[in-house]
């Protein structure tokens, strides 16, 4: 393979022209906005002075590097998979623009239907392969991998007559799979993307660009990479939830989502989407935390201005349902409690934790199930509109 392209991060115009300098004399360059989420290329900034410029730019000048990390450096990049709040950019790669002849996606991740790992490749022009996910997802290719195995010369095979590869391709493209496979279970990977993977005109292949998601789980095996985490990018709330140790993420709905799994969060922004409405958050309480923590972590759903309603779901087991339950008091006694609540209580100490809650007075409604919860709340919301 040959060698990828010189890079190097920037966090001011003047550094990325100073960069521009290091990784190439004579252009052209790549600027790409460094923020957690894939689909820069067909991202747009919300400030006018970025002039609607997508997060990945080829500049041809030099004279124009310094603009152009203007343009990016300290303004918002909103992707499909940011929302529309986006992210803001606080630094940039430089990188020396490589000449290719063709570009595609390859990507490793687990099926976890199958409970095997799975390669998808697709010949991607643009780049862009949400779009081709969403609307030919015929077009990927998929292949089952067996962790413990190489990848075989007859799957190489495979990929090379689905993208019509040259033959000079075939050696570059195996020491390329088998990399990704090797990388993929020696990092507790979660997904590995190179997009796009550059074809030269000689037939070698580089990663132009990749984006590797960890298995939070397993990063106390990876302590040199868990010093990497960059949590600049977060938001004040998630900054505030990740001290507590919860899980807590920002969408565009109304409904505010408070649960003990990520399995509970995720059926109920499904529910929520079947009935036409959305959630604007949700927090996954996890166990091993105390009242304190989990007032606090209760207070981000209550103190969140686009919260119109929320919707508790506990089934108690590691954290005990009374102890959601003097949370949800000492979070309502700082922040009020202005949006209905409807909760649903199962399992540990589910009947002590009604008890707690019927005796503060709060504004409650009670639920058996989590569909019964949502149709409650949405109709709540509508009356309270």
């Amino acid at each position: 393979m040959p060698i990828p392209p010189k890079k190097q991060c920037s966090y001011t115009p003047q550094e990325a022209m100073l960069a521009a300098d290091s990784v190439s004399k004579r252009g052209p360059w790549v600027l790409k906005a460094q923020i957690q989420s894939g689909a820069r290329q067909s991202g747009y900034f919300l400030e006018k002075k970025a002039e609607r410029i997508s997060g990945v730019q080829i500049v041809r000048k030099r004279s124009e590097i310094a603009t152009v990390a203007e343009q990016m450096l300290g303004n918002t990049l909103v992707t499909i998979q940011t929302g529309p709040q986006g992210k803001k950019v606080n630094k940039i790669y430089v990188e020396a623009f490589q000449k290719v002849k063709k570009n595609f996606y390859l990507g490793l991740t687990v099926n976890r239907i199958t409970a095997e790992l799975v390669l998808l490749i697709a010949d991607v022009p643009d780049g862009n392969i949400i779009k081709v996910a969403l609307n030919h997802p015929e077009d990927i290719l998929h292949l089952p991998l067996c962790a413990g195995d190489s990848v075989s010369s007859a799957q190489i095979q495979n990929i090379m007559n689905f993208l019509k590869l040259p033959h000079r391709s075939a050696h570059h493209l195996e020491k390329l799979v088998n990399g990704l496979h090797r990388a993929f279970l020696d990092l507790d990977a979660t997904m590995i993307e190179i997009n796009p993977v550059g074809v030269s005109l000689s037939g070698e292949l580089c990663a132009l660009d990749a984006k590797i998601s960890l298995d939070d789980n397993a990063l106390f095996r990876h302590q040199d990479i868990a010093v990497l985490r960059d949590d600049s990018d977060l938001g004040e709330r998630e900054l505030q939830a990740k001290r507590y140790k919860f899980t807590y993420q920002e969408f565009d709905g109304a409904v505010g989502c408070i649960v003990n799994g990520d399995g509970l969060a995720l059926s109920a922004m499904d529910l929520l989407k079947e009935h036409g409405s959305g959630a604007a958050c949700f927090i996954n309480v996890k166990g091993g935390v105390d009242k304190d923590k989990i007032a606090n972590g209760i207070k981000l759903i209550m103190t969140n201005p686009r919260v119109e309603g929320i919707m508790l779901n506990i089934l108690g087991g590691f954290v005990r349902c009374n102890l959601i339950a003097d949370g949800i008091v000492a979070a309502a006694s700082e922040a009020g409690l202005n949006v209905p609540m409807v909760i649903r209580f199962e399992g540990t100490n589910k009947d002590m934790a009604r008890e707690i809650l019927n005796n503060s007075h709060l504004p409650i409604v009670w639920s058996n199930t989590q569909d019964e919860a949502v149709e409650k709340l949405l109709k709540l919301i509508k009356e309270a509109a």
